[in-house]
């Protein structure tokens, strides 16, 4: 499998919260490779079962986010500008100048207005949401006939390759997740499996988790593993809160997380080679993991993260091996299991 054009793919499509559809239908397609009879829920989640549910196995969850961030059409003043409003968290010193894709009843370009420093007075700050208007070079009457009140909105952001092993772009928080999930059902193709094994791609993560409350619970799982991004080191960044770029999959470590789930992934992880480091966490996570893992009577959750630099932006960037790690060490859960 290539790691980079499956990501290529999963990170095109528009999939700000609430409105995952297209990115869930490049997801689907990839996921029925391995489940054909995989399909999207009404809440907009990719969802797949493998296995038999009567075979007496245990079921093992392999989850990740479907959607990015971005903004949602609030209002079309007379003028034709576009106001709107954050679907999750977008970073605001990014507004100013940017291109954007407006997902209406069909794409339209718009530019964030920005006032040229020749006439600005003072020290421009940072442009709040609610300062925010988009131009879209047409009159108020022809924007109203293309786009409506709760479309939604990207930032643009081109994927492409970042020297030898990196690629960059919008949307790799979580779409390198999904990546990691698809290439581990690759890995385990053909294999039988301690687990029947349930496949979640859950919306809203960058809302409020509420797709993955759901999803858990609908896959009845008695263990999971959830894959997110977590954060690479920069310059300007601590150290001792960032994992390292190319130096393998973030096994998570925190209270929300199941110590035996965690001590089985880092076993797995040393015994087969798979780069790994750890990640501690003092309360929850901050990803679907912790929702997971207190669905129904309590779900033995793990938690494996990609290093990601420049998070919620439109030049996120991630190393192709370590999503290729994230995906090596949940197959070896899924085919080794807990029995050790």
């Amino acid at each position: 499998m290539e790691i980079n054009k499956m990501l290529a793919r999963l990170c095109a499509p528009a999939g700000v919260s609430g409105a995952e559809e297209p990115a869930c239908e490049a997801a689907l397609e990839l996921l029925r490779e391995y489940i054909p009879d995989a399909a999207m829920d009404d809440f907009g989640c990719v969802c797949g079962f493998l296995g038999d549910r009567e075979n007496g196995k245990p079921t093992l969850l392999l989850e990740a986010h479907i959607d990015e961030i971005g903004f949602i059409v609030t209002y079309i003043d007379e003028k034709g500008f576009i106001k709107a409003a954050n679907c999750g968290g977008t970073d605001n010193r990014l507004y100013a100048a940017q291109t954007v894709t407006i997902h209406g009843r069909y794409p339209i370009k718009g530019v964030i207005a920005t006032l040229p420093p020749h006439v600005s007075s003072g020290e421009k700050k940072p442009m709040k949401t609610d300062e925010m208007v988009i131009d879209a070079g047409c009159s108020a009457e022809k924007l109203r006939e293309i786009v409506s009140l709760g479309d939604r909105i990207t930032i643009d952001g081109k994927f492409g390759a970042l020297g030898e092993k990196r690629v960059t772009g919008k949307a790799l928080d979580d779409r390198s997740g999904v990546a990691a999930v698809l290439y581990a059902l690759s890995l385990l193709k053909g294999k039988e499996l301690p687990f029947n094994i349930s496949v979640l791609f859950a919306s809203q993560e960058e809302v409020g988790s509420r797709g993955a409350v759901m999803g858990a619970y609908r896959a009845c799982a008695d263990y999971a593993i959830a894959t997110d991004v977590s954060f690479a080191h920069t310059p300007d960044a601590p150290k001792e809160k960032c994992g390292k770029m190319g130096a393998g999959t973030m096994i998570g470590i925190a209270p929300s997380l199941s110590k035996s789930v965690t001590a089985r992934l880092r076993l797995l992880a040393e015994e087969l080679e798979i780069p790994f480091q750890l990640e501690v966490m003092g309360s929850g996570t901050g990803t679907d993991a912790d929702d997971i893992a207190v669905t129904r009577g309590g779900v033995k959750t793990g938690l494996v993260s990609i290093p990601l630099k420049y998070m919620h932006t439109p030049v996120e960037v991630v190393e192709t091996a370590d999503v290729e790690a994230t995906g090596r060490l949940m197959a070896a859960f899924a085919e080794r299991g807990m029995a050790e």
